[in-house]
């Protein structure tokens, strides 16, 4: 009877943990469905999408560690020069970006819970590597280029989150829903640059957070931790990993190989998005890369990280909004008319700093953030429309890979720029023209009265 009764034990602990890792898997999901959808659907979405949020917020904290960390290295000791402090800055977006496109289609083969546990926890790999390795002066370039580059786990789960919450909403509400999942996640670059020279300043974690550095800036001296700029990570990723486990689901109905997804690549539309999201978050993710070296360059009186958590800021406040007067008016004519304010905004960029007036060119840099933040919006409220459930998760994922590649060309185009001219206006020039391009795309093919898909 004993053993019987082990035996039953052992099969039925064995049968708890499967179930827990399966996670409630749903074999009928019809958020179309009215009836569904309020009666059993929108609670279990909403819950999804609220633990999605905070984890998609960690991962784009850890993904831009390096524009916050980036301007201290050489106060503390070490030797890099502008080009190499722009590449590390640059390196997260190259390999984030590139970790998107094998990430756009994870979701329907692994399962969205699954994948934001997995993915979730990966972000503890740099956020523990940097907060050792700053602490050594000696640390070689090299060393730092692979932390830099391992933050790219963070920026690779963009596109996961987005496509496993596609799934979850019907398409009255996805543009708000995917705005609330993309924008407050956008949140972690702005909480990164705000929170970081803040916890910098204190040993909080004792002497499991190592000793000071003694951070000097001509005849000012002060003591620092750098390494809390990674180590303050550490907890919220664990607590937001295990939340993911036992609080998201996987959906059966979604399942799908990777061959079946990659017919998005037979659609023309497919690239005119990618065009036009690289646009905007290709914009929003550079510019907040690069904004604190920027303004150090351009402005060496000010200090960077005393600004430049609020372009973040407001681009990713804003996305939400963007997303929601889409689902009101229109995701195209939205993108039109923001892209105009853009290429203004960033011609006013422009103008205040060749005047080196850094109050008219923080403000210019403020409307440009909240022009990509809006584009953000409404650009990913037109994949949607245009594209079946199946094909749309794909290809937000696909064009958000290929957007991200903006936090590496623009930090590096803005060095190149910088060290061949003197001056970032080359860059910004080029970034003029790309926005021109993209208004005539989203005028031509979505915008004007006979446009071949209206949305």
């Amino acid at each position: 009877m004993e053993q019987l009764f082990d035996a039953s034990l052992h099969f039925y602990c064995l049968d708890y943990l499967g179930g827990i890792i399966m996670s409630n898997v749903s074999q009928r999901w019809d958020p179309e469905n009215p009836t569904f959808w309020d009666s059993e659907g929108k609670k279990v979405a909403n819950r999804n999408l609220w633990i999605s949020i905070p984890a998609l917020l960690l991962s784009f904290a850890v993904w831009q560690l390096w524009s916050a960390v980036a301007v201290n290295l050489n106060n503390i000791g070490f030797k890099f020069s502008t080009a190499e402090l722009f590449t590390l800055a640059a390196l997260p977006g190259l390999t984030g970006a590139t970790l998107r496109i094998i990430y756009s289609f994870v979701v329907p083969v692994f399962g969205g819970r699954n994948w934001t546990v997995i993915s979730t926890f990966s972000l503890l790999i740099p956020a523990l590597g940097i907060g050792f390795a700053v602490q050594d002066p000696t640390t070689p370039f090299s060393t730092m280029a692979i932390l830099a580059a391992l933050c790219g786990f963070g920026g690779g789960n963009f596109s996961s989150s987005m496509a496993n919450i596609s799934f979850f909403f019907p398409k009255k509400v996805k543009g708000a829903a995917l705005g609330l999942n993309a924008g407050l996640g956008n949140l972690g670059v702005s909480v990164t640059q705000f929170l970081i020279p803040i916890v910098i300043t204190m040993g909080i974690f004792g002497a499991l957070g190592g000793d000071p550095q003694t951070w000097t800036k001509g005849a000012v001296t002060k003591q620092t931790w750098v390494q809390n700029a990674a180590f303050i990570w550490v907890i919220p990723i664990v607590l937001t990993g295990i939340a993911a486990f036992f609080g998201m689901n996987n959906l059966s109905t979604v399942k799908a190989s990777v061959s079946e997804q990659l017919v998005i690549f037979k659609r023309k539309h497919m690239y005119l998005m990618t065009w036009l999201y690289t646009m905007c978050f290709g914009s929003f993710i550079g510019y907040s890369a690069a904004f604190p070296l920027l303004i150090k360059a351009q402005f060496p009186e000010v200090n960077p990280l005393q600004y430049a958590f609020l372009g973040p800021l407001v681009g990713a406040l804003i996305r939400p909004i963007g997303g929601w007067l889409s689902d009101k008016i229109g995701g195209a004519k939205v993108t039109f008319w923001d892209i105009i304010v853009m290429i203004i905004a960033t011609f006013g960029v422009i103008y205040f700093m060749n005047a080196h007036n850094f109050l008219g060119f923080f403000i210019m840099f403020l409307i440009l953030f909240t022009t990509t933040g809006v584009a953000n919006g409404s650009t990913f409220r037109m994949i949607p429309v245009i594209f079946n459930p199946k094909e749309a998760a794909p290809v937000l994922g696909f064009t958000a890979a290929i957007a991200a590649y903006g936090a590496y060309f623009i930090p590096k185009s803005f060095g190149w720029s910088i060290q061949s001219t003197g001056s970032p206006n080359t860059a910004l020039y080029a970034f003029i023209t790309y926005y021109v391009i993209s208004l005539f795309v989203t005028w031509y093919w979505y915008a004007r009265k006979n446009a071949e898909v209206k949305c």
